[in-house]
């Protein structure tokens, strides 16, 4: 019938066409994510990005018709990609605390996602940013999640005692981001920052027990 659609089921083959549209999709979002860690977001430019994908700058508009929406999508996919693999926000008390350092130890293994987030948690501080509200509200989930692990950690006697979750949540954070500025200033260095090492250190100032690696 004309004008009806079918979608592929489960266990059938996507359409040649649909597999290659994401497979460009995916592509187009490496290379943003790696221009936007080279240069900032205001800097990089969908042209440029369109010429590293080998496609025409139409061709880029097809998937992402703004250069915000391209840069929601990165982000959307950063976190998405990070929850999958460490599952910080399903774990519970010190579980959540130990895939924290789990997803430092893989930054530090992808440069490039700890460029994208210092350069582009920088630029987000002015108002007018695209990401201004999108790092904003980050931060308020992260502390939040941060805060209900320490609980949890205290209730099951994981925390010492004097540390208060609400005061304590927010400096793991400013730990988190200064590791990784050093990081980032020193890895080609002697002695480059052992960001995992240095926030696990960090964490078991807070606990009776330290984390097991």
């Amino acid at each position: 019938m004309s004008g009806v659609t079918s979608t592929p089921t489960a266990g059938q083959e996507p359409p040649r066409g649909y597999a290659k549209g994401r497979l460009r999709r995916e592509e187009i979002l490496d290379t943003a994510r790696a221009l936007f860690g080279e240069v900032g977001y205001r800097s990089a430019s969908l042209r440029e990005i369109a010429a590293r994908c080998g496609i025409s700058h139409p061709g880029l508009l097809h998937h992402f018709p703004t250069k915000e929406a391209l840069l929601e999508a990165v982000l959307q996919r950063r976190d998405a990609v990070s929850e999958e693999r460490f599952g910080v926000v399903r774990a519970r008390g010190t579980e959540a605390l130990r895939a924290l350092v789990e997803i430092v130890a893989a930054n530090a293994a992808e440069p490039g996602e700890v460029e994208l987030y210092c350069v582009l948690s920088a630029e987000a501080t002015a108002p007018d940013h695209p990401a201004h509200q999108y790092f904003a509200d980050r931060y308020v989930v992260t502390r939040a999640n941060l805060e209900r692990s320490l609980r949890e950690a205290a209730e099951d006697g994981h925390l010492r005692g004097g540390v208060d979750p609400a005061v304590h949540a927010p400096v793991v954070v400013a730990v988190m981001d200064g590791l990784q500025v050093q990081w980032l200033l020193d890895r080609d260095g002697s002695t480059p920052t052992d960001m995992p090492a240095a926030l696990r250190a960090h964490l078991d100032t807070l606990l009776t027990h330290p984390l097991q690696p």
